[in-house]
């Protein structure tokens, strides 16, 4: 892809779990300290990604017609109930289970996530682009100091990524032609949906998004056209395409 299409980027959406935000060590600690406090022991980190695994098939059932449109939020709770009756988990009261199943709000950002997204944010206009519901994103912005331009979810276009509508809605919603807007992602199939609609792509892997043993794919591919370390080395790439094609 060349430089001049790169300088034409005036938006970027974010991926926010697992690129923005680490998902992971967060809804471990959470659960950690909630069984440290009622008296039950488990693998923290299993248990967090036994509740991200049920993430996509959940969203499966509402993308094909099983289930009626339903915010993540709900869908957490249905994993998460799902979960404490497979542990066994059965003295927590009722605003203990909704509190922890509010813990995808109040998520880490990546070390480099508030710092480089600032920077992009002077040239660009920055939304999130999830299958998070608004009132998550905007509570886990509150929470992590995410400073997003616009809160954009599958929420409102009532479509999960990858639909198609999840991303053309963001040149719709934001005021300009599809092209003019990148989708930055950790994750190539989020990226390669993007691109067959029309976006431009920004690959930032997440060494450590499933832990120590995160295996992440470096490999360059035609639907991406830019990849970076971090959010500050892509605020450096992108700011270089506006200085070679002013």
């Amino acid at each position: 892809m060349s430089e001049k299409n790169l300088s034409q980027v005036k938006a970027m959406t974010f991926d926010v779990f697992g690129t923005v935000v680490d998902w992971r060590s967060s809804i471990a600690r959470e659960i950690q300290d909630l069984g440290q406090k009622k008296g039950f022991d488990l693998d923290w980190n299993s248990f967090a990604d036994e509740w991200r695994s049920g993430y996509a098939p959940s969203m499966n059932k509402v993308r094909n017609g099983e289930m009626p449109w339903t915010k993540i939020d709900t869908l957490h709770r249905m994993i998460l109930d799902e979960l404490l009756s497979k542990h066994k988990i059965s003295n927590l009261s009722e605003e203990e289970i909704d509190s922890l199943n509010r813990a995808w709000h109040r998520l880490d950002p990546w070390p480099d996530s508030v710092e480089g997204l600032t920077l992009l944010k002077k040239n660009y206009i920055i939304s999130s682009l999830s299958n998070g519901n608004v009132a998550l994103l905007v509570n886990m912005a509150k929470y992590g100091g995410l400073p997003w331009d616009a809160v954009l979810s599958a929420e409102i276009s009532k479509h999960y990524k990858p639909d198609p509508e999840s991303y053309l809605s963001t040149g719709e919603y934001l005021g300009l032609p599809i092209n003019q807007v990148m989708m930055v992602a950790a994750h190539k199939n989020d990226l390669k949906s993007a691109k067959s609609n029309g976006m431009m792509t920004g690959y930032v892997p997440r060494a450590k998004e499933h832990g120590e043993n995160t295996v992440v794919d470096y490999a360059e591919e035609d639907y991406i056209d830019m990849m970076a370390d971090d959010f500050i080395d892509l605020s450096k790439k992108m700011s270089a395409t506006k200085k070679t094609n002013p």
